[in-house]
């Protein structure tokens, strides 16, 4: 896989960098498909063998407090307090990240971490540091890059969650407002956009499953946690579904370089559009 797909990628990646300002790569995927891995290895071949300053940051890191969450739930709809879609994130904060690193006069910057485990977000003193302006940001995320649907599209609810518990729509119009608004604004930052394509939303459900097994596993003995039950990992991956499913469409069409991923977890295809 390494070899055959991401050599090329980075590669590819290394061809765009110009030194003036840190070059912005969009990583996308749905949950569980390997954004993460697929970044390490990436970030991994070209600090080491292109000799470049890498920063990998995710989306998740972004997530509003769970304090902020509550209000939004309360104010909006009570689903906005699942993180994950679109108005979960603290976008000012992440646009402030993007003017603070491609700031000519950048010295360091810190940004936030978020833990899972608890659902919230870490304290100060664990925030990541960036000390040196990367050449290379990879910014990854489940719907980075993702775009808005038609008024139309909303009104359908397309799972029981829908059905259930957004029965006026003003959940799935909230999320969809925040795509074509500030989240758009959001992702023309980036320089380019690769895009890890799974055979179907199934599959997805399937590896995100895996993904909170591994975390109970990783951090069954410590206290105050907040890892999903399967039944739990179900709920919260149908909150994804609607823009993942919309994303398996427009990403393709939007996307600089698609890797096509295989029922086993594998890149099986890679294409260059841009």
């Amino acid at each position: 896989m390494i070899k055959s797909f991401l050599i090329p990628v980075s590669f590819w990646i290394a061809k765009k960098v110009n030194k003036k300002r840190p070059l912005m790569i969009g990583l996308a995927g749905g949950q569980g498909s390997g954004k993460t891995t697929i970044s390490s290895i990436l970030t991994l071949i070209l600090k080491k063998y292109f000799k470049l300053n890498v920063f990998k940051v995710s989306i998740d890191d972004f997530y509003k407090t769970r304090k902020d969450r509550i209000l939004l739930s309360k104010n909006k709809h009570p689903l906005l307090m699942t993180r994950g879609v679109p108005g979960t994130h603290d976008v000012d904060l992440m646009l402030n990240f993007f003017k603070q690193i491609k700031d000519k006069n950048f010295k360091s910057l810190q940004i936030p971490t978020f833990d899972k485990a608890i659902d919230d977000r870490c304290q100060k003193s664990l925030w990541y540091k960036i000390k040196t302006k990367p050449d290379v940001v990879i910014f990854e995320g489940w719907c980075v890059g993702a775009r808005a649907q038609s008024s139309s599209q909303l009104k359908k609810p397309i799972n029981s969650l829908e059905k259930v518990y957004d029965q006026g729509t003003k959940w799935r119009t909230h999320v969809n407002n925040q795509l074509k608004t500030k989240y758009k604004t959001l992702f023309k930052q980036l320089d380019g956009l690769l895009y890890l394509k799974a055979k179907n939303f199934s599959l997805l459900r399937e590896w995100r499953l895996k993904q909170e097994r591994k975390l109970w596993v990783q951090t069954k003995n410590k206290k105050n946690l907040k890892i999903m039950s399967s039944g739990d990992v179900i709920n919260f991956m149908q909150t994804y579904q609607r823009i993942t499913q919309q994303m398996f469409k427009d990403a393709i069409k939007s996307s600089s370089v698609i890797m096509n991923l295989n029922s086993n977890h594998q890149i099986e295809k890679i294409k260059f559009k841009k």
